[in-house]
């Protein structure tokens, strides 16, 4: 789906097409060059992750294995409730592997704190952080993101893998949703 046939949905473009397909480029090229020669494991947190993590992993110059966690936070809100939800754990054995977790966005941190540290009982090699957008103003937790796309205002984003209520991820931008739209 296009920003133009959003009409009113969206305030504004915040990252357009180009600039996300530009910056996974790049990220790829870092994470492959910290990872070319380990074991590593890339952790979608779905659905929002689903996007992101599939034009990362074309992005990266060799094979990396994949995995899934679903959690919830949000419900069909605008705010974290920083309550975790395992809806879908890992299907892989994680003790010993070198794990990244690819997230959308990050934004209170609440519940990017909480995988990580559960991952990390899981007895893994290393446990690091990706994630297409973060929301420093935003943030309740201190997490150390070793990779991220871009740094954004603490605004109501949707498009490209973000929703509201299950709604806008197929947009091919990140855009500010309009207050009306959820007010």
């Amino acid at each position: 789906m296009d920003a133009e046939h959003m009409g009113a949905d969206l305030a504004k473009v915040l990252l357009t097409e180009q600039e996300i397909q530009a910056r996974l480029g790049e990220l790829g090229q870092e994470i492959w060059a910290d990872y070319h020669d380990k074991n590593v494991l890339l952790v979608g947190v779905l659905k929002g992750a689903v996007v992101v993590m599939a034009d990362l992993m074309r992005a990266l110059p060799g094979s990396a294995e994949m995995d899934w966690m679903a959690v919830s936070s949000y419900g069909s809100g605008t705010k974290s409730s920083g309550v975790v939800r395992i809806l879908k754990d890992l299907d892989t054995d994680i003790t010993d592997r070198h794990v990244l977790i690819v997230e959308d966005i990050i934004d209170s941190g609440l519940t990017l704190s909480w995988i990580r540290t559960n991952l990390l009982s899981r007895s893994p090699a290393s446990v690091e952080i990706c994630t297409l957008l973060r929301k420093p103003e935003a943030a309740k937790v201190e997490i150390d993101v070793r990779y991220v796309g871009f740094d954004i205002p603490t605004e109501f984003v949707v498009g490209y893998g973000l929703d509201f209520a299950e709604a806008y991820r197929n947009l091919r931008v990140v855009g500010v949703l309009a207050p009306h739209m959820y007010t």
